[in-house]
């Protein structure tokens, strides 16, 4: 039965957040550990790939599919499934995919799904989570393994082993954040649920309270990221052109 909603800030959030931020800088240690010589040098469509994935990686991504297919049948389960939130259609239930699929194959394309969904939404998912439920509820467990999890995941792609974005992957991962939304909106209103708050802002407040009302903060918030992964992107081009 679910729990009083999580509080923002409060005792157990300042905790994770403390445990956030320390799982960050050690994966960020561990990857630069474990960088590939000349990690930053390859050019767009030379190369899909930086080095072979090692033990460590491997089992990273095995453990982001277990942990996220056990929060995903738990929700599915007669006594626990809501319409409006026990579906995988939110932004993070696909961005578990992106990063365990980059921490596989070290591809570029994923590596860059995970390093701009997890370093954005995911951060704020964290940093304001809409969240019903308390410790111990399973939903509680699932929803900070799974953010945590895939934010780490970015970190450790993108500035430990240094596998950066360039514009085609930018281009590619707007059109694929385009497409989710368009499809997910469509459910939305069909259902009337609010996955992916595409039609209302969740009721936990976050930044979205900050650009303004329905459709406009949609409108806003999709201004912001664009521009955002683009300065996200800027660096990582520079670096290779200079290398």
């Amino acid at each position: 039965m679910p729990l009083a909603a999580f509080p923002t800030f409060g005792s157990q959030h300042l905790l994770l957040l403390g445990v956030f931020v320390v799982g960050l800088v050690g994966v960020v240690v561990l990857g630069r550990a474990r960088r590939p010589h000349g990690a930053g040098r390859d050019e767009p469509g030379r190369r899909k790939r930086l080095d072979r994935p090692g033990a460590f990686d491997r089992v990273f991504a095995v453990v982001l599919v277990v942990v996220a297919l056990s929060a995903q049948a738990f929700q599915l389960t007669p006594s626990d499934f809501d319409l409006g939130s026990s579906l995988p259609l939110a932004l993070c239930d696909f961005a578990w995919v992106a990063a365990a699929w980059a921490l596989w194959t070290r591809a570029r394309l994923p590596a860059a799904v995970t390093y701009y969904w997890g370093l954005t939404l995911t951060v704020q998912g964290i940093l304001t989570p809409s969240l019903g439920q308390e410790f111990p509820h399973p939903r509680f467990f699932a929803f900070w393994a799974l953010h945590l999890l895939v934010v780490w995941c970015a970190a450790y792609l993108s500035l430990g082993l240094g596998i950066g974005p360039h514009w085609r992957e930018y281009r590619w991962t707007v059109a694929i954040s385009l497409v989710w939304a368009v499809v997910v909106y469509v459910f939305d209103v069909a259902f009337d649920v609010n996955y992916g708050y595409l039609r209302d802002k969740p009721g936990s407040g976050s930044l979205l309270d900050l650009l303004g009302p329905w459709p406009v903060y949609v409108v806003v918030a999709l201004g912001v990221l664009l521009a955002g992964w683009a300065l996200m992107t800027w660096p990582w081009v520079r670096l290779s052109r200079s290398r």
